[in-house]
């Protein structure tokens, strides 16, 4: 099938992960029934994890600018654990970006092995590095509230013909006016803040929609988060966090059948605890109503590592991406996006949209049986 060429904006936790399963499960379920566990879906219309290739890589901290990217991303602040034997060698050097809105001020406070080191080096020219590099689809890792930063980004995917997967709650593709511009522009979009494989979202998403199919209306609800990485640590300053509530408590709201009022419930990033590093935990809270009106409550502890969480979604949208590349998509991708992200332009329930994926994939292998793959097949068509 190929490679898929993906450059990646943002060099630390989520990427690391990233790049990391990306060689775990290179050359894995070679024979049958080998499928490695860890993946929701390990070949995707013949594309496998192994297939993708990071050609280019941009951030802003001093301990990563200029260096070759599989040293990069275990560079601080990065504090993801390292789960592969073998660590390959090389890979694009990381060059440097506009800082923008990338780094909250409040960051400056912190000992430097926790927070970003802004580099002096003179910013790249991004639009170049993503021709030169030969990049088809870039992987939006910036941290939460780096609005004019995703737009810098959106402009150049927009710019150079590079299709986006925005990871973080900046709402690009969800944005009707940058959805558009990506539709006239030929390429596809996958987004809009990435949701975990088994993470807060998506247990508290079941949980609620199973409250609303068994009858049980749910009254308040809330979902506490900590965590120890730079993301938790970013996150603290509460004005960059507007996105991301909106994000999470739509996710969250959209599969019910009734509505909740907005001060009983509550959806967010909670505290910043240094020693939990990439460990996240979720504390949630259903409170709702059941038959005679009789109280039902449901509590849950969830515990997981955050960032690998997130990647094996990544790994799934950008082949999903791909596909789209292939068949001549355009604009926002709307089962994808539903289904791997928290904001798309058009909510489903995740059932929906599991549902659409395989349609998605039965799509691609009809036009592949009737179409001869090239990269260079225009992208003109919308979904």
């Amino acid at each position: 099938m190929g490679r898929i060429r993906v450059a990646v904006a943002g060099v630390g936790n989520c990427a690391s992960a990233l790049l990391q399963g990306i060689e775990f499960y290179r050359g894995a379920g070679e024979s049958p029934g080998s499928e490695p566990a860890g993946l929701m879906t390990f070949d995707i219309g013949g594309y496998r994890p192994g297939d993708i290739e990071i050609v280019a890589a941009f951030d802003i901290d001093r301990r990563k600018v200029g260096r070759p990217l599989w040293e990069a991303v275990f560079a601080p602040p990065t504090c993801t654990p390292k789960f592969i034997d073998t660590v390959p060698a090389g890979g694009p050097v990381v060059r440097m970006a506009p800082v923008l809105d990338g780094v909250a001020p409040h960051m400056r406070e912190y000992p430097e092995d926790r927070t970003f080191l802004p580099s002096d080096e003179a910013p790249c020219d991004v639009e170049a590095e993503l021709r030169d590099s030969g990049a088809e689809i870039l992987v939006n890792y910036l941290p939460v509230g780096s609005e004019d930063a995703t737009r810098f980004y959106a402009q150049a995917c927009l710019s150079t013909g590079v299709s986006m997967v925005n990871c973080i709650p900046a709402f690009i593709a969800s944005d009707p006016e940058w959805a558009a511009r990506f539709q006239r522009r030929g390429i596809p979009i996958i987004g809009d803040d990435i949701k975990s494989q088994l993470g807060a979202t998506i247990v508290h998403r079941s949980l609620a929609r199973l409250f609303s199919e068994r009858g049980i209306t749910v009254r308040r609800t809330y979902q506490l988060n900590t965590g120890g990485n730079t993301d938790f640590l970013n996150m603290l300053s509460r004005n960059r966090l507007k996105s991301k509530k909106i994000s999470k408590t739509e996710a969250v709201t959209s599969v019910l059948t009734h509505e909740v009022g907005q001060d009983q419930i509550h959806i967010g990033p909670s505290d910043y605890v240094a020693w939990q590093k990439d460990n996240k935990l979720c504390f949630l809270r259903i409170e709702g109503e059941g038959f005679g009106g009789m109280p039902i409550e449901v509590e849950v502890r969830l515990s997981v590592t955050d960032s690998p969480n997130s990647a094996g979604v990544g790994i799934d949208a950008i082949r999903f991406c791909r596909l789209g590349r292939d068949m001549g998509l355009a604009g926002p991708l709307m089962a994808p996006s539903a289904y791997f992200m928290k904001h798309p332009a058009v909510q489903m329930t995740d059932d929906d949209a599991r549902r659409e994926l395989e349609e998605f994939i039965a799509d691609y292998r009809a036009w592949m049986r009737t179409t001869v793959v090239s990269p260079t097949t225009p992208c003109t068509s919308s979904t």
